[in-house]
């Protein structure tokens, strides 16, 4: 059964844009990512999360799964109508992330994984933590803890990060904690990951002695395709300790693998192109009569008609021009067609050009059509005409 987990969800700068996903570290909370949060919410959406037994997630009676800690998350994203979304889980996070990217490949769009592993050690190392945890409780461990968290320096000369982390590590459910530790002892992904499909950012922490840049490797090199780097200096909270590196390096990530991204660049080259084809003054028109309503058909006529198929190199702006205007004069639709024709003659179509393209028309789609077509572009020829000799009658 799956749990209801805390989180904290941070809206991007647009409705539509792609949702990152943040899963820490065993001990941790949502907090653990304060450094990635704002910047990553500047580009997508952020959801934190808090795993099952900690944070303020609720606590279950042991032990877990690692498929239990993926489902709860695959059901908050269920809960958010989110179909797919970026993962990006350190340690314990980067199983679960691990365990949804092999499981559940459709519903990632790119994984990073941080400090973590295909498999942490002796099993039997967690069923002893687990058991001192329930014996003794979290504090037991807390500074022993810390010293794999944060380099020897990094502890040394900030004692305001010691004593938030170490109150994040104390605070968190006894039950939770002893509980993930058993299903770290039942993690091994190592004969899955070739089923990793995703898109794969790998980052290791140089002086991490929980899981070393050789544990990291292993993954990089058993994901096809995947990028690997070693950060110096980071122990296991690399995200923290090289805060800015990492929140750049999964921007980066994201951002070459985005579907708002590709979405945005698409539409800005069909701007470029419904620009130079119907002129600025049309295109202008139509943003300013553009509603809420109206917008996604805009986006996706930009983006589709003018971004994709206006803008392959197969035939030049000017043949399709002419095809437009053929296809439009067939089709009976009169307004596109007198668009495109006030279009084609600022773009210095010759009108007799136009001409043979109705009169060819005619012959394959029907007189009546190009009659409509001949007297749409008389209209507008008279008044471009008009036009022109008003301006040189004031110059």
């Amino acid at each position: 059964m799956t749990v209801a987990l805390a989180h904290e969800h941070v809206p991007g700068p647009r409705a539509d844009a792609d949702t990152v996903v943040l899963i820490g570290s065993l001990g941790s909370d949502r907090s653990m990512w304060n450094p990635q949060i704002g910047p990553l919410s500047a580009s997508v959406h952020v959801l934190a999360v808090d795993l099952r037994g900690h944070g303020q997630s609720p606590v279950p009676a042991g032990p877990y799964s690692m498929a239990e800690l993926a489902e709860d998350v695959l059901a908050l994203l269920d809960s958010l109508d989110l179909e797919r979304v970026h993962l990006v889980g350190l340690s314990i996070g980067g199983a679960i992330s691990q365990w949804i990217a092999i499981h559940r490949p459709e519903r990632v769009q790119t994984l990073t994984l941080l400090c973590t592993s295909t498999k942490f050690g002796d099993p039997a190392q967690w069923i002893d933590r687990a058991a001192g945890v329930r014996a003794s409780g979290t504090e037991s461990l807390a500074d022993a803890a810390l010293t794999r968290w944060f380099t020897a320096e990094l502890l040394a000369r900030d004692t305001d990060l010691v004593d938030r982390y170490r109150t994040m590590i104390v605070d968190t459910p006894d039950e939770g904690y002893a509980s993930c530790c058993e299903a770290l002892a039942g993690w091994d992904s190592r004969a899955d990951l070739g089923r990793i499909s995703a898109p794969t950012l790998v980052l290791a922490g140089l002086q991490d002695p929980a899981t070393t840049p050789t544990d990291l490797k292993i993954i990089a090199d058993g994901v096809a395709g995947s990028t690997f780097r070693i950060l110096d200096p980071a122990a296991h909270l690399a995200n923290v300790e090289q805060a800015g590196p990492v929140t750049a390096a999964i921007a980066a990530h994201i951002g070459s693998n985005s579907y708002t991204t590709g979405r945005a660049a698409a539409h800005d080259v069909g701007m470029a192109v419904r620009r130079s084809v119907l002129g600025d003054a049309h295109v202008d028109r139509s943003i300013l009569a553009r509603t809420e309503f109206t917008a996604p058909f805009q986006d996706f006529i930009t983006r589709t008609a003018w971004g994709d198929v206006w803008n392959r190199p197969g035939l030049d702006h000017k043949t399709r021009r002419l095809l437009t205007l053929a296809i439009l004069t067939a089709v009976g639709n009169e307004h596109e067609l007198d668009m495109h024709i006030r279009a084609a003659l600022r773009a210095g179509v010759p009108p007799g050009e136009l001409a043979e393209v109705f009169l060819h028309t005619a012959v394959y789609a029907g007189v009546p059509n190009s009659n409509s077509a001949f007297a749409l572009a008389n209209s507008a020829i008279t008044e471009a005409s008009s036009a022109t000799e008003a301006e040189a009658g004031t110059s």
